[in-house]
């Protein structure tokens, strides 16, 4: 079963720009669609992006749209998010997911396998 692992997060100032990771170190995601959620203290996991290996479509949140990009390597061994533009909204810890299905979907209820996570600060 793969295991996706989260990297890449830190701090960054309001403004900048991070780069977060995700992959399996004995798997690739060539048959899965990975999505990106996040959680911020008190509020609930939402959605951020996701990305289907079936066709590469991506999708992204509002909040997100024309600051964050969702892409992977052409041997699907990682997916990464780029995140320009920070705000403070975006300090939350990260999630990369994979779910064994053909589109990609912001409900969790669809992805099978989750990272750790990863925490992301943004700082003014």
């Amino acid at each position: 079963e793969v295991q996706p692992v989260e990297s890449g997060g830190g701090l960054v100032q309001a403004g900048g720009s991070l780069k977060l990771s995700c992959a399996d170190s004995r798997f690739t995601f060539d048959d899965y669609a990975i999505g990106w959620f996040r959680q911020a203290p008190g509020k609930e996991r939402e959605g951020v992006s996701c990305i289907s290996s079936s066709d590469g479509r991506t999708y992204y949140a509002d909040s997100v749209k024309g600051r964050f990009t969702i892409s992977s390597d052409n041997a699907w061994n990682t997916v990464y998010l780029e995140m320009s533009s920070m705000k403070s909204e975006d300090m939350a810890v990260y999630y990369c997911a994979a779910g064994e299905f053909t589109l990609a979907t912001f409900n969790p209820d669809m992805y099978d396998y989750w990272g750790q996570g990863t925490q992301v600060t943004v700082s003014s």
